[in-house]
């Protein structure tokens, strides 16, 4: 069978604002993705990723995957693995079609493939994972579409890449073809934020947690309170407030049939291009401040801190072993540990582990039994989670999931899902937490929690 080729048409001049304003025409549209690198032009600033109807999508919740294809309108119903079935079909695109032999395809990221959002229960179907919480969101496990045309923009020099097959629409006749919807009344919160643990819950979780790092279970477990309140309105103008106030390099606006997702994220999960495989786990916190001389102060009481570094160096760890499972013998390293990432609300000591994926493995596989990141659990990974998922409050959901891609050139970029709200039914949800060590305090946990809300529960509150 012979491949259809892809065709990458530039757009240009076409500014990150421009994107904004082409997306808001979109944002109301079920499927609609932006993978949204928000803020000053870095390394992973650089590219912005418009995603809309999909040829394929999967939904997984609990122990079924709905599978539908727009071609048929057929709906088929899968108990296999979540992310087996979702390289089986971007395989199956792959197959079909071959990218141009240029200089600017092997620059830009993803130009189609699989992607979407993967929730941090999805983690249930890899290991043996009891949960007491069932039915409590809407929002599925997994949901993915299979995207045969992309919108990205590269930063650097302010041009759009139209991707897609070459016998599709150009981008002038696909713009009005497709019928947007309109953008809803401003977002507003109807009610106060209420929390799911006072400060005195909070304590006795922490003191729980402490148990067991005392009695050898853990050597660290990740604990979170969620915050909720009712809104009506827009989402993507909560969210435009949200990336403003932010500039977080992993934003992202998902537009699901059932909920939709506002990530602010700072983190990357995992990213694998041309081979190379990276994460890059956040563990240790200072909030920031107006003042320069304090926020420096800050900066240097995280650098410092000799408990920070060993949170961090724990989680390094984890995440070492976890990518080694699909990479090279002797390929995984730590170029640059413990280094200073300074965002609008907080200060994070960052630190990248890099490796080579092995050629039997896939990004697919390797996201599966890295999932979910080890920078929101704790370590022992799965003791972990059990224990997170006896001490707090509500369930997860997209907390501390992921949301990203596996690209047609089998590169792959995802986030860890921190910073994140799930609005559905008219309820708005947002979660902060932290690793906490055998000499972390239930004070400064507390505190930490709210340093890591500051930029988003106020925003949206004004």
């Amino acid at each position: 069978m012979q491949k259809q080729r892809y065709t990458i048409d530039p757009i240009s001049p076409f500014s990150e604002a421009d994107l904004t304003s082409l997306f808001e025409a979109f944002a109301e549209t079920p499927w609609a993705l932006l993978l949204d690198s928000a803020g000053d032009i870095t390394g992973d600033n650089r590219f912005d990723i418009m995603l809309v109807d999909p040829q394929t999508t999967l939904v997984t919740e609990g122990l079924e995957t709905r599978i539908w294809t727009a071609s048929d309108g057929h709906t088929t119903i899968s108990s296999d693995d979540p992310l087996i079935l979702a390289e089986r079909i971007h395989a199956d695109f792959a197959q079909q079609y071959e990218l141009p032999s240029t200089e600017l395809a092997r620059r830009l990221p993803f130009i189609a493939g699989v992607a979407g959002a993967f929730g941090y229960d999805l983690g249930r179907r890899f290991e043996y994972l009891p949960s007491r919480f069932s039915n409590e969101y809407q929002c599925p496990d997994m949901a993915v579409g299979l995207y045969t045309r992309s919108l990205i923009l590269d930063k650097h020099c302010n041009t759009l890449y139209d991707c897609r097959p070459e016998t599709a629409l150009p981008f002038s006749q696909w713009c009005r073809a497709f019928s947007p919807k309109n953008v809803q009344a401003p977002f507003q919160l109807t009610e106060p934020w209420q929390a799911n643990l006072n400060k005195q819950e909070y304590t006795r979780g922490i003191d729980a947690i402490h148990a067991y790092l005392n009695a050898g279970d853990c050597y660290q477990v990740n604990f979170a309170q969620r915050f909720s309140a009712g809104y009506t309105g827009s989402e993507w103008q909560a969210y435009l407030n949200l990336r403003h106030a932010n500039k977080a390099p992993f934003s992202a606006y998902a537009r699901l049939p059932q909920a939709t997702l506002l990530s602010i994220s700072p983190e990357r999960f995992l990213a694998v291009s041309d081979g190379k495989v990276q994460t890059k786990p956040i563990k240790g916190t200072r909030p920031r401040s107006d003042d320069p001389e304090e926020d420096s102060r800050q900066a240097n009481a995280l650098l410092t801190s000799i408990k920070d570094r060993a949170e961090n160096l724990m989680i390094v760890d984890l995440l070492r072993n976890d990518i080694s499972k699909h990479c090279q013998p002797h390929s995984v390293r730590v170029p640059a540990p413990f280094a200073l990432e300074s965002y609008a609300a907080v200060h994070h000591m960052v630190t990248t582990v890099e490796g080579e994926l092995a050629q039997d493995a896939s990004p697919f596989q390797l996201l599966r039994d890295a999932f979910p990141g080890g920078s929101i659990t704790g370590a022992p990974k799965i003791r972990a989670m059990q224990i997170i998922d006896e001490l707090e409050a509500n369930g997860r959901n997209i907390y501390c999931g992921s949301i990203g891609y596996v690209g047609l050139k089998n590169d792959m970029d995802t986030s860890i899902c921190i910073r994140t709200l799930l609005c559905e039914n008219h309820r708005v949800y947002c979660w902060a937490g932290g690793g906490i060590v055998l000499d972390s305090t239930a004070e400064d946990e507390f505190q930490e929690s709210l340093d890591k809300v500051n930029k988003i529960i106020p925003i949206l509150h004004d």
